[in-house]
This record gives structure tokens, sequence and C-alpha cells, in this order.
């Protein structure tokens, strides 16, 4: 097991990352405010690990309430957040109970507001189960659910206690979730490590083959790049906004073709693309850049190009990017593979040249 901790003072917490996790309950008691957690999982990760890691918390004397949750990013909704609260009513659950949150990103997502929201805050642990949880949702505290018209809009900042990375778990995860991961593991290279950049085009098939060296390796370093960001900007004022390099173009396509119908990094992918061909267009990068970039996200097994909603149905999604600032939409950009800036000064002549060249 490698441990890593993200300083935050009084709301520091640690993330643990190696195999067979779930059954190390002695991690997780330590972070119980009492002898009662209800466990948000879905119906699809619920019937793989939930009974493992409900018997081990019993044997500890730990109350157990299972949560069981609709799976994808179509229920990741007020509707569904309500059946959350409403069995956290039925069993009496009180402000010290812990939400432990054991699935992806929607149900971390989603038992992190719950939990932030519940008697105005409960304590709070993430069990992520894929490897884009692992490497990026499940640390950094940001909880949300999706309105129709834009991805997260509706959350809060709200800090784990715990962040439980159990590798095993990934040999259960279905091939394009694997590949979605990635599509968030690459951004990490992209914005500020160029040296993991480079590391990953060595090392691209040894992690599609589930080489479990090479897995613990890509998640400690993400987590690590994420952790030092969250530490200098936790509510995201201005570095920790650079994570965001793809998703502004990502969430348009997965709010205009229907949440679920591409996974997250998919979208996110494509949106990089996005991103790298509108840098390349304002003189911050190069053909070459480019390139290895595209070909980093095929090996991934991952999209290049988005679908074809329209340029001007992209730029009206996009308007309701949590980075519009005084009216101005802020772009991700990259001035070099390990080198990501926020900029609002592009021209929206440059911003839809690159959408419709990155489409099909």
């Amino acid at each position: 097991m490698r441990t890593l901790n993200v300083d935050l003072g009084t709301r520091s917490y640690p993330i643990h990352i190696g195999a067979d996790l779930i059954d190390r309950v002695e991690l997780i008691d330590p972070c119980l405010r009492a002898r009662k957690a209800a466990i948000v999982t879905n119906d699809v990760v619920g019937p793989l690990y939930l009974e493992r890691l409900c018997a081990g918390l019993a044997r500890t004397g730990v109350e157990i309430v299972p949560i069981i949750l609709p799976d994808g990013e179509l229920h990741k909704n007020w509707q569904t957040l309500n059946t959350i609260f409403d069995a956290l009513l039925g069993a009496h659950c009180e402000r010290s109970t812990t939400l432990i949150a054991l699935g992806g990103g929607v149900v971390g997502d989603m038992g992190g507001f719950a939990a932030a929201c519940w008697q105005r805050g409960m304590p709070f642990i993430q069990v992520p189960t894929t490897l884009l949880a692992q490497v990026d949702s499940s640390v950094g505290g940001k909880t949300a659910i999706n309105h129709p018209q834009g991805k997260n809009m509706i959350g809060a900042f709200y800090q784990p206690r715990l962040v439980l990375a159990d590798t095993s778990t990934l040999s259960t995860l279905p091939e394009r979730e694997f590949s979605a991961g990635l599509a968030e593991v690459i951004k990490y290279g992209l914005i500020r490590d160029a040296a993991f950049f480079d590391w990953l085009e060595q090392n691209i098939d040894a992690l599609r083959a589930l080489d479990a060296e090479a897995i613990v390796r890509v998640i400690e370093r993400s987590c690590r790049n994420k952790a030092e960001i969250v530490v200098a900007d936790e509510t995201e004022q201005g570095e920790r906004a650079l994570l965001n390099l793809g998703h502004t173009f990502g969430h348009a396509i997965e709010a205009g073709l229907g949440y679920g119908q591409w996974l997250h990094g998919e979208a996110v992918a494509a949106g990089t693309m996005m991103a790298a061909e509108l840098s390349r267009r304002l003189g911050w990068i190069n053909d070459f850049d480019v390139e290895r970039i595209e070909r980093l996200f095929e090996c991934a097994g991952l999209p290049t190009h988005g679908p074809a909603l329209g340029v001007p149905r992209y730029l009206e999604l996009m308007a309701h990017d949590k980075k519009v600032e005084a009216g101005k939409l802020r772009f991700v950009l990259l001035r070099g593979i390990g080198q990501a800036v926020v900029t609002d000064d592009v021209g929206m002549r440059e911003v839809s040249a690159a959408i419709e060249a990155r489409c099909r």
C-alpha cells in the first residue's frame, strides 16, 4: 500500500492506494465518528463489493445502512439525490453517521453532495472503484449533480475524511470504462507534468494490460498532482481551473448528446483535442504536439473527435460552463505539453474553427 496526504490543515486526509483495500477496515475505522455508516453504491458495483465492505465493518460493530442507486450519469440528478436522503431519514441517520461512497465518479459526486447537505455536513469517505474516480474525482472535494442544461452545475466543495483506492476493483472494470479513466490520467501530463506524459507514451500498453506496478504508479502520480493543486487552490479561484482541460468542450458533448451516451472520459478526450486544436491555431503549440496528444489518446482507446452537434449548439452549451466569468468564457489551453494556462482572450472565430476541425 502507498499513502499520500492531502494537506488541508485540520481537514487533511490520506489517500491509500493498493490491492484489496476494501477488506482493510482498520483503515476506515479511525475515520468513523460513530458506529454507524451509510454505504452509497449502485446496482452494478453493489453486487461486486458491497457485501465485502459490509462484512468487514460489521465485524467491528458498525451498523450498516446500504443505499443502492441506479447506475449511470443519466441518474446524477435531484431525484436520485432524494433517494439518498429518503434512506438516511428512514434509517434515522444522524450528523455523526458516516457516508461511504462505494463506486465510480457518479456515486462519489452524489454521495459527497448528499454528505455535504445532510444536516449541514456528515463525515464522508470515498472508496472509488473506477480508474477515473481513483485518479481524479474522489480527490479534492468536488461534489455535484447535473442539470439538464449543464454538467455538475449544482454542488459543493466538501472534502472526504479518507480516500481508499483499491486497485483490485479495476479487474472488473469494462475496458471502455478503464480507457475513460486514462483521459484524466493523460490530462495531468498535459497540464503540468511533461515527464509523466513522456512516461505514459512509453507505458500505455502496459496500463491497458492492467500491469499492477504501472497502475499503482499512475494512480499515485495522478493523485499527487491533483493533491498539490487542491492544497494550493481548494475552491478553484486560480490554479485548480487547469484541471478542467478539455472539460468545457467535453461537458458540452455530454449535455448535447444526453448524459450517459458518452462516458465522461471519452468526452474529455475529444474536448482536450479541441483545446489542443485551438492552442495550435493560436500559435501556442505546433503540429507535432497535437499529433503526440492525438496518438496517445488513440493508443488509450479514446476518441479524438467529438460528435457533430454543430458549432452553434456547442457554443450554446459552453455558455453554461462554470468557467464563465463576467460573461466571458475562460478556456484551459496549452502553451506546450506540461504547460496549461487559463485565458479568456480567445476569439469566437478561432473557437468555432477548432470545434469544426475536431467534429465528425
